[in-house]
């Protein structure tokens, strides 16, 4: 018997993402009682647990969709589990990583179906490398 499985939550813990990131819708933030204190919840189209959101995870999200969480419904964010350190010591915690951003190239080729094929690239070109 795994421990997470005998002990379930109603939240998101590092153990449920399985060591892979994940891309997830993001629909309604609730705030909730968590003990003695409420907290904001995130929760995700088509996902039943919610991410009790830190200050870290909150602020990343809120650097690309904005500080009014009714703005962040619908937008997509990256989970993935990290160490991190925690009243002293290690621990795996999820955090968020936001999706690279569209060019100005791919919104014209979602939005106009009648726009050219995209050109072949090289296969040495790679537009992603900093230098």
């Amino acid at each position: 018997m795994k421990i997470n499985e005998a002990f379930p939550s109603n939240y998101l813990k590092a153990a449920d993402l399985q060591d892979r990131e994940v891309k997830v819708t993001m629909g309604d933030v609730k705030m909730e009682k968590l003990g003695d204190d409420s907290r904001p919840v995130l929760y995700f189209r088509g996902k039943e647990k919610g991410l009790v959101l830190n200050k870290t995870n909150a602020n990343n999200i809120a650097s690309r969709y904005g500080d009014d969480t009714d703005e962040w419904f619908g937008q997509e964010i990256i989970l993935y589990s990290a160490m991190v350190d925690f009243q002293g010591r290690s621990t795996e915690a999820i955090r968020v990583r936001l999706p690279k951003p569209q060019s100005q190239r791919e919104r014209v080729m979602q939005e106009s179906p009648q726009a050219p094929p995209p050109r072949e690239r090289d296969d040495f070109e790679d537009r992603d490398t900093p230098f």
